[in-house]
């Protein structure tokens, strides 16, 4: 796989200017909320869009497969010493057989296609660093660089600052007076 380290390398003059007005958004938000800007590039259509927080689900919805109740449950027992084929039967009797295969053939499914890397998991990493840095005072976005469709790359992410670098900015984005 590889990292794009500048990641606002290729945007365009329009792109680059539109990241000043997201920074200031940022910026002049009163506190954390869903509704703060994240940022989506799309590579293959030099696209970069701006969506709220509370759209990225519906966006670029993340597989939470392989944490279904079910197979958390299994998970859980086995840890605990069960025996698998006990365990098995235990999840049978409390979620249903019918649920549990269910669960068991989805995650399979999930093994097979390409999510890109984008799984519940890391979807509340990113909101929760996200809250973080504005709770501390940063001026920061997320923007997810999609990886490429048919591609086994994951999506990337970077946060974009007041002085994330970048060999075609040509000035800093200055945003403190």
């Amino acid at each position: 796989m590889t990292v794009n380290n500048q990641p606002l390398a290729g945007l365009t003059e329009n792109q680059r200017l539109g990241l000043y007005e997201v920074l200031l958004d940022v910026q002049q938000a009163d506190a954390w909320s869903w509704e703060l800007p994240v940022l989506l590039r799309d590579r293959c259509w030099l696209r970069l869009d701006r969506i709220r927080l509370s759209q990225l689900k519906r966006y670029l919805p993340p597989d939470g497969r392989d944490e279904a109740p079910e197979l958390m449950h299994y998970r859980l027992l086995v840890t605990e010493g069960i025996d698998p084929l006990l365990a098995q039967q235990t999840c049978w009797q409390e979620f249903g057989m019918e649920d549990c295969q269910r669960a068991l053939r989805d995650y399979w499914r999930s093994r097979i296609e390409v999510d890109h890397g984008w799984t519940a998991r890391r979807y509340r990493q990113l909101v929760g660093l996200y809250r973080d840095r504005i709770e501390n005072g940063m001026t920061t976005v997320p923007m997810l660089v999609l990886a490429r469709r048919e591609s086994a790359e994951e999506h990337q992410i970077h946060w974009i600052t007041e002085i994330t670098p970048s060999k075609d900015v040509t000035k800093p984005i200055p945003l403190r007076s």
